[in-house]
């Protein structure tokens, strides 16, 4: 009787969630966002030709924090938005600003004690050989995807997170800790696999997202943020929060993260097991109760203190670009929640001021609040999806 119950709410939260395919459109001008976000954007490029380094955030000061040199999982971000830019504006100096900037870190395709290779190498390299055929840049996808496969445990079914042996990962006594996140590393591999022809990096995505779904999702839908794993039997040792707010709780960011490497897994598979997750997913965040009306969500959904809590603009502009991909492929439409979404990150509320915000576009994220960082910033990733959610809306339009 309990399961009985909990599948009619599913449904009928899931009804609620989508409307008919038919009444499509769209609410904002995506061509206009795009043309602010390109102004202000680039003033950001200005500031970081100035200072020939990566923008990754704001400090506690108010000035810009760069990416780290030696590696930063964020620093794929910002050319990636260039290489958005020049997709959407064909102006060459958005070309030539995510050449160079990528070239800072190519290096880092030889890492191995990472796993965030595939959101540095996808999100730069990746547009860039989509936009240009440049089989160079191809090359060094296939080394990163190399370095990547070197993290996979065949034992565990998992590509592993984090090492433990320093830092503050060190204290928490895990083995093998694998976060929802590294789903969003798995793109690189289904390319890399279409490039070279070998199933290896395609085999251990599924591999890795098969795991996921069977350990990281509970009875609702939502995801811890962290299992950890024996890496000599496959076994779960536990799981927890490290960015969320508690090990129960639903860390907003995570979710997001979820949705979208699902619907990444059935753009490559066409298995309608990912598909039935990412929809899964996407229900949990659209009817949870205490989603803001506007659509954007609190940095945690169970955070103690709503609605005096920050909310997180990335985990918003990841669900929305998400949403309108799993929207192609669903039989049900997302468009409403689309537009709601795509309407609250394009108003005052969180888009910056032209010249405001050191030029980032969005304000009010959230990085880690239990590791006192970033909290209520621009973040360069969040600009990354919304300018994929911008560009993939103005495709939306264009079809109706």
């Amino acid at each position: 009787m309990k399961l009985f119950k909990t599948l009619v709410v599913l449904i009928i939260g899931f009804n609620l969630s989508c409307s008919n395919k038919t009444t499509e459109t769209i609410k904002i001008s995506p061509e206009t966002h795009l043309k602010s976000a390109e102004k202000q954007l680039a003033l950001l490029l200005e500031a970081a030709e100035n200072a020939n380094r990566i923008p990754r955030t704001l400090n506690k000061e108010g000035d810009i924090h760069w990416t780290r040199p030696k590696f930063d999982w964020t620093e794929g971000f910002f050319p990636g938005s260039c290489w958005y830019l020049f997709e959407q504006t064909k102006d060459e100096k958005w070309k030539i600003a995510a050449e160079k900037f990528q070239t800072m870190f190519e290096n880092h395709k030889f890492i191995t004690d990472n796993h965030d290779l595939g959101f540095v190498f996808n999100c730069s390299y990746g547009n860039g050989y989509r936009l240009t055929n440049n089989e160079a840049f191809k090359h060094i996808m296939i080394t990163a995807a190399d370095s990547l496969l070197t993290r996979f445990n065949p034992n565990v079914g998992c590509i592993k997170s984090w090492d433990v042996n320093a830092g503050w990962q060190a204290k928490r006594g895990w083995k093998f800790p694998v976060i929802v996140d590294n789903m969003m590393n798995l793109e690189l591999l289904f390319k890399v696999s279409e490039f070279t022809k070998d199933p290896k990096y395609k085999d251990a995505a599924l591999i890795h997202a098969n795991t996921t779904i069977k350990n990281h999702f509970r009875d609702d839908n939502s995801s811890v943020h962290v299992v950890d794993y024996d890496p000599e039997t496959g076994e779960v040792r536990g799981k927890y929060a490290a960015q969320g707010y508690a090990d129960e709780s639903s860390w907003a960011r995570g979710q997001a993260w979820g949705l979208y490497g699902y619907t990444v897994c059935y753009r490559f598979t066409k298995d309608q097991k990912y598909l039935a997750q990412a929809e899964k997913i996407a229900n949990y965040i659209l009817n949870f109760e205490g989603l803001p009306k506007d659509g954007i969500p609190y940095w945690d959904y169970h955070a103690p203190n709503i609605p005096n809590e920050p909310r997180d603009v990335s985990a918003a502009a990841i669900t929305v670009s998400a949403l309108m991909e799993l929207n192609d492929y669903s039989n049900h439409s997302f468009i409403d929640a689309i537009d709601k979404i795509m309407t609250s990150l394009a108003s005052n509320d969180y888009t910056a001021e032209f010249g405001e915000n050191k030029h980032f576009i969005l304000k009010h994220s959230v990085g880690s609040i239990p590791h006192g960082n970033e909290i209520d910033v621009p973040l360069n990733y969040a600009d990354y999806y919304y300018l994929e959610a911008l560009g993939r809306y103005k495709t939306m339009a264009l079809k109706n």
